[in-house]
């Protein structure tokens, strides 16, 4: 077990128990509960060529619920995933399983249109139907719960957004009752918004459950297998073998196989999430959200949202998240990974009676324009070649829709939702944000000019990494407890943004679409491509042989 962190020690780091071992491959070094809490299912690498239907990229929600229905459909499928099943952004997810949509129903209005606002509604609601449907049909032990979820004020905010959103569910057939007081936090007075008919679940068990469905159906699954190649033919894999398949899914978080047509539509966003134990039947079983700012650079108003979990028979984990950021780039307060932590782990204790927090880790939100996942074919690619991304904080539906919808547009079946979804869509009221986020892009750019984080390699502790001017570019530069430099260019693969260190997950990450990579520069985040190109650097930082 974690070292814990008492409430009046709120700025104790946890110790190296809570990093992942290297036997499991995540998206970072902190280690979620729920990637903690099961074994990682046994499936080998890919070690021949194939041919089939349907091949899938990425075994997170979005890929094997795909994968899950095609094969109840009849459909030969294969599934690729360069880390074990969920341990991409599927492992570091809280499992929210809610129609009670992030960006609110009244905005969604306002910029889609009742009928689309509508489909949102029904799609996010069918998908908690047919999650629960699969956990009963396939028996799949994943603690998974339906309960009810409450919308409270932030306190920068007034009653009107409760008001709005009000009057935006009801007209959209969406149960909502504005209630007083919010039930489980006595300090929050004010008025909530009470969502019924919400869910949790553990996602690993869930997804260890999708698989085993999956292989009963006949289909395969390759675990520690990258992709290297992607086309309308299939997959090549990084060990050269390759799958043939009709259809291609791209379901990677960030797609890998496109360089600029989603990714100037969606943005990257950081969210950290703590959990902490808390005795057992201290607190109704729900799921509850502030109405903070969850997805901009813009304000400095943070989203939170918190739930339970099951944890051992005298305590729950009360998982609580937010203090988001676009990726790579700290506000205008300059606060850095562990303040996030810090403001999460204070927020949460003047709520909440938590005795210690046993995990820390933190997850990647790709944020739309628009607020809509995009789900379907691939803009400016083959007809057979479909992605799923832009998940907006509610990627346990969203990925469950992408599953529903690629399934019927493969099978050839009508679904209502394709053009909500459709990622070549455009959505002409959301195009001042689309140019303020492409702007804070380029923005990016000057980095080039910058000097370094520090002067020089000597200036490294035993596991710390930095961004080194080296000659006219930069270098990305980690030093490990044993002392030993690893070097690589700080030039991203994508589209050549200069990353930034990231000293809580020991990464290295873009400031400009996400693209994220280990302390030894193998990428974990698309959509960069490839891993970063290995350099040499002096001790003083210039192009070269370094000498310690």
């Amino acid at each position: 077990m974690a070292k814990k962190i008492k409430g009046q020690n709120i700025e104790s780091p946890l110790t190296k128990e809570t990093e992942a071992p290297s036997s499991r491959k995540t998206s970072g070094r902190t280690l979620s509960y729920w990637v903690d809490s099961v074994k990682p299912a046994p499936f080998g690498k890919l070690d021949r060529n194939l041919k089939v239907d349907v091949v899938i990229v990425g075994a997170g929600i979005s890929g094997l619920t795909t994968a899950y229905l095609l094969s109840r459909e009849g459909k030969n499928v294969a599934v690729v995933e360069d880390g074990n099943i969920g341990s991409g952004e599927s492992g570091r997810t809280t499992a929210h399983i809610s129609n009670a949509l992030d960006d609110r129903y009244s905005y969604i209005t306002e910029i889609l249109g009742m009928d689309k606002a509508r489909m949102a509604a029904e799609s996010h609601s069918q998908a908690i139907h047919i999650i629960e449907d699969i956990v009963q049909r396939e028996n799949i032990d994943c603690d998974f719960e339906r309960l009810k979820g409450y919308l409270f004020l932030h306190p920068s905010d007034n009653k009107k957004t409760l008001d709005d959103e009000l009057n935006a569910t009801q007209q959209l057939s969406i149960r909502t009752e504005m209630i007083e007081g919010v039930p489980g936090i006595p300090m929050e007075t004010g008025p909530c918004l009470m969502f019924p008919d919400q869910a949790t679940f553990n996602p690993i068990k869930y997804l260890d459950g999708l698989a085993a469905a999956i292989v009963r159906n006949e289909g395969k699954i390759f675990t520690n297998t990258r992709a290297s190649k992607i086309d309308d033919s299939g997959i090549l894999s990084e060990n050269g073998f390759s799958i043939k398949a009709d259809f291609i899914v791209v379901a990677t978080n960030s797609p890998v196989n496109d360089k600029f047509a989603i990714h100037t539509k969606q943005a990257p966003y950081r969210t950290y999430v703590i959990a902490g134990l808390i005795k057992k039947g201290t607190l109704p079983h729900a799921l509850w959200w502030d109405t903070g700012d969850q997805n901009s650079i813009w304000t400095n108003d943070p989203y939170h949202y918190v739930r339970l979990q099951n944890y051992n028979d005298e305590y729950e984990l009360l998982i609580a998240g937010g203090e988001d950021h676009k990726t790579g780039q700290p506000n205008e307060e300059g606060l850095q990974e562990e303040d996030r932590y810090n403001n999460l782990i204070k927020w949460t204790y003047e709520r909440f009676p938590v005795e210690s927090i046993e995990y820390k880790w933190s997850g990647q939100v790709m944020e739309p324009v628009d607020a809509m996942a995009f789900i379907g074919k691939n803009p400016m690619d083959s007809d057979n070649v479909f992605i799923a991304t832009g998940d907006s904080g509610n990627g346990m539906t969203h990925g469950t829709i992408a599953g529903i919808l690629i399934t019927d547009l493969i099978i050839g079946r009508h679904n209502p939702w394709e053009e909500l979804y459709d990622p070549s869509r455009k959505t002409m009221k959301t195009a001042g944000d689309f140019i303020k986020e492409n702007l804070n892009v380029a923005k990016q750019f000057k980095e080039y000019l910058t000097p370094g984080d520090v002067d020089s390699v000597k200036d490294l502790g035993p596991g710390q990494g930095a961004i080194i001017r080296s000659g006219l570019t930069k270098a990305a530069v980690y030093k490990d407890d044993e002392g030993k430099l690893f070097a690589y260019s700080a030039v991203c693969p994508h589209l050549k943004c200069i990353l930034e260190w990231n000293g809580e997950e020991k990464t290295f990450d873009c400031p400009c679409h996400g693209s994220r990579f280990t302390c030894f520069g193998k990428v974990v985040n698309g959509p960069a491509p490839h891993d970063l190109e290995e350099i040499g650097i002096t001790e003083n930082g210039q192009s070269g042989s370094y000498d310690i």
